[in-house]
């Protein structure tokens, strides 16, 4: 049932020969299973509840299992009434196929387009002048995240440069400490993330973009990619035996208990040191860049939800009540202090953000600090193929950076 009737309201209702609007249960699909991911929906969740219509979660393990659900549901003809995805090119065949709620009119009543920011959080929701979902947060994906006591049982400060990391590693793994956490699950996405921040760290906004936007294939097949592939694959030696089916939070777990020494991962991990109680600069280190002393830039993604039509207008008054809630100023405080990641607008109250998040915001700032993810410019075929390629190079002794490399250019010469 989508509706929950109100008694007193409909019986004033029949008395006074008015309409009144029944409250409406809005299922979410999402794939927030972590402590802090679950930290921050419930956000979402218990605002949502106090407006009287009911949020009804729908929580699937994995972004990729979480959308390829979606997927099946929406073009079977049994959509949820709203669902996560990655802003980009995920959900542009629901938009082709006409299942998506036009928000345009709500958007414009709301003004979102004067707080929504920055520029490239709204490209992917606003399509040819149509708002076709919600943007809820910045995430910031190039971030290195340490275990400071790790470091000390080293007799090792915390790195703040990769050639001071690498130098380190045979130090941490002698001191009994897994000296690169990662995780293998979900088809390679993590140690895409981490590939993906090497390259940005060698070459710089500019040319990311030449790669993954323009397929600029010199750039791609030339020495700072390969030099890229080559730490990637040096760091997987580093890795330990249970690295290649863990999740990102089962790993970042290893970093908090000081088991591992540090990770690349995006700012979401933050939400894990938060559920921790951990604190940055007494437990943990946060890194930008990821290990780059002055980092200029902030290589963004972030979560989006779209709404699939329904016929019940009572469910649609709920779905727009829902992403108007979305992007309140106060919602948005809560929500992204929970999941560590910055809001989509600039005039919240911060008061409750960790030094992590004020540095990462301070250089989103800047002019030219932000740099799309793949995302915006490639395809799911694209980064599965990608997640699969990256995967193969750590965790396969016999695939060198040379073939690796070699794929991937070959992957980006017929990207679509």
């Amino acid at each position: 049932m989508k509706n929950i009737s109100v008694v007193a309201f409909m019986a004033a209702a029949m008395l006074g020969g008015v309409s009144i609007a029944q409250a409406a249960d809005v299922e979410v699909i999402h794939w927030w299973t972590s402590g802090g991911e679950q930290a921050a929906v419930s956000v979402f969740a218990k605002e949502f509840d106090k407006t009287g219509d009911k949020w009804v979660d729908n929580a699937i393990a994995l972004g990729e299992t979480a959308r390829a659900a979606i997927m099946q549901r929406a073009l079977g003809g049994d959509p949820p009434d709203a669902a996560q995805f990655n802003p980009g090119r995920q959900y542009e065949e629901l938009i082709s196929a006409g299942l998506l709620l036009d928000l345009t009119p709500l958007a414009e009543k709301e003004g979102w387009d004067k707080f929504i920011r920055p520029a490239e959080t709204v490209a992917p929701c606003k399509i040819d002048g149509k708002w076709w979902c919600v943007p809820v947060n910045i995430h910031m994906n190039n971030w290195a995240w340490a275990s400071i006591p790790a470091f000390k049982k080293a007799g090792l400060e915390v790195p703040s440069t990769w050639d001071e990391y690498i130098a380190d590693l045979p130090k941490l793994k002698d001191a009994g400490v897994i000296p690169f956490a990662i995780g293998g699950d979900g088809g390679g996405w993590q140690v895409s993330l981490m590939a993906n921040q090497l390259i940005l760290a060698q070459l710089g906004a500019a040319n990311v973009e030449k790669i993954w936007k323009d397929k600029d294939l010199d750039l791609a097949g030339g020495p700072e990619v390969l030099k890229a592939f080559q730490t990637l694959k040096a760091l997987g030696g580093y890795a330990d035996p249970g690295s290649p089916n863990r999740s990102w939070s089962d790993t970042t777990s290893l970093v908090i208990s000081g088991e591992a020494a540090l990770q690349v991962m995006g700012d979401w991990a933050q939400g894990e040191f938060q559920v921790a109680g951990q604190k940055p600069g007494v437990d943990y280190a946060c890194l930008l860049g990821p290990l780059l002393p002055d980092a200029k830039n902030v290589r963004i993604g972030g979560d989006i939800f779209v709404f699939f039509k329904q016929k019940d207008p009572d469910v649609e008054r709920a779905q727009l009540s829902l992403a108007s809630m979305m992007v309140n100023p106060q919602v948005q405080a809560m929500f992204n202090t929970a999941k560590g990641s910055a809001p989509i607008r600039d005039d919240v109250d911060l008061s409750l953000a960790n030094d992590c998040m004020k540095k990462a915001i301070e250089v989103l700032k800047q002019p030219g600090a932000v740099v799309p993810d793949q995302n915006v410019w490639r395809n799911e075929a694209f980064a599965t193929a990608q997640n699969a390629i990256f995967s193969d190079l750590i965790y396969n002794a016999n695939t060198t950076p040379e073939a690796a490399q070699a794929q991937f250019v070959e992957l980006l010469k017929n990207a679509e």
